[in-house]
């Protein structure tokens, strides 16, 4: 009996070892695979910078980038993320080698020529975005809209013509595409490309609005009163429900001159764009020219309560205040206007 006690004990003492010795080779699998396998992936990087944790989906997509062979998309998300980090250099780097790794890869084609727009270089960009064929997701830009950008600041107008009418969906050759055209020249300070566009839609359509708006505003820029005033009455004419249309052309009449048309005119602004602080200013100045101060301040108090960091409000509530005699709250305006406008002045760049 004792023997077959002792065999038991034998068995279970074997068992057991075996047991022990399956368990350790078990933990040392599992440690090397643990070793071996991908701490990060491309889906976790994703994730996470679609949560807006850029910094840490960085971090993973740097550590992605060290594979032989790297991961299809891993450059072209690191390239998205130092684009919106405003990263710009790192930005094309990245889309650069997404680009070499993948011939098709059309959106890191798209986003290097953005990107390359950026940086200032527009006749690098060119190539690459007269291929794009949709909006990518990494920007806030559609590539045929940066390529019109590209086109105007290398001086090839008609081409950026053509790929703002693109973007808006206009025939290229139409009034419209003249039209967005010349909006956009004159937003980008081109105002002699923009009056030339902009009298090239007026001759494909003289019913087209905003078009002899946009010929006011080119106008008003070259401070060429008369001419502005003209144009923007005779937008009047086609578009008189156009509260902006009020507002600039309120704007011409007080730089004319015409206060009470002034008056008028940005009456009707008012009452048409009520959210929008310059045509009460503009109403305020006029005002006080027409010898009632007291009827300016119930304006320009609105737009300062809409918009109390605007020195020109203050500035004008200045001279209100002064046509009242009311000279202490008039020095008080003044000096508002001044700290506002001393506070939003680009500060100098220190020395390193």
């Amino acid at each position: 009996m004792k023997g077959f006690d002792g065999a038991i004990l034998l068995w279970i003492l074997l068992s057991a070892s075996a047991s022990h010795a399956q368990g350790t080779q078990a933990n040392q699998a599992s440690a090397a695979n643990a070793e071996t396998a991908p701490a990060v992936s491309l889906a976790d990087a994703k994730a996470l910078a679609a949560k807006g944790h850029l910094d840490q989906a960085l971090a993973e997509l740097n550590e992605l980038a060290k594979a032989e062979p790297e991961e299809p998309g891993v450059e072209r998300l690191r390239g998205i993320i130092l684009y919106q980090k405003e990263l710009l250099p790192e930005a094309e780097a990245a889309f650069r080698k997404a680009a070499a790794q993948d011939a098709q890869d059309r959106e890191s084609k798209e986003m290097l020529g953005i990107t390359l727009y950026r940086l200032g270089r527009p006749v690098e960009a060119i190539p690459l975005l007269e291929k794009a064929e949709s909006t990518v997701s990494g920007a806030n830009a559609d590539p045929k809209y940066v390529l019109g950008l590209c086109y105007t600041d290398t001086k090839r107008y008609d081409d950026a013509r053509r790929a703002f009418a693109a973007q808006f969906g206009f025939a290229p050759d139409s009034a419209e595409a003249y039209l967005v055209a010349a909006r956009l020249f004159l937003r980008r300070e081109f105002a002699d490309e923009a009056a030339v566009f902009a009298h090239k839609a007026v001759e494909l359509n003289s019913a087209l609005p905003q078009a002899h708006q946009l010929l006011g505003e080119i106008a008003l820029a070259k401070a060429d009163l008369p001419l502005a005033v003209r144009e923007l009455e005779a937008e009047q004419k086609l578009n008189p429900l156009d509260g902006a249309m009020y507002d600039r052309l309120g704007d011409a009449y007080v730089r004319n001159g015409q206060y009470e048309e002034a008056r008028q005119a940005l009456n009707k602004a008012v009452l048409l764009e009520p959210n929008a602080t310059g045509p009460y200013i503009l109403l305020g100045e006029a005002l006080i020219k027409l010898g009632e101060p007291i009827q300016a301040l119930h304006y320009l108090d609105r737009a300062a309560s809409m918009d109390p960091g605007n020195y020109i409000t203050h500035n004008v509530l200045g001279q209100a205040y002064r046509a009242l005699g009311q000279m202490a709250d008039a020095n008080r305006e003044y000096k508002l206007a001044v700290e506002i406008q001393h506070k939003n002045d680009p500060k100098p760049a220190q020395a390193r």
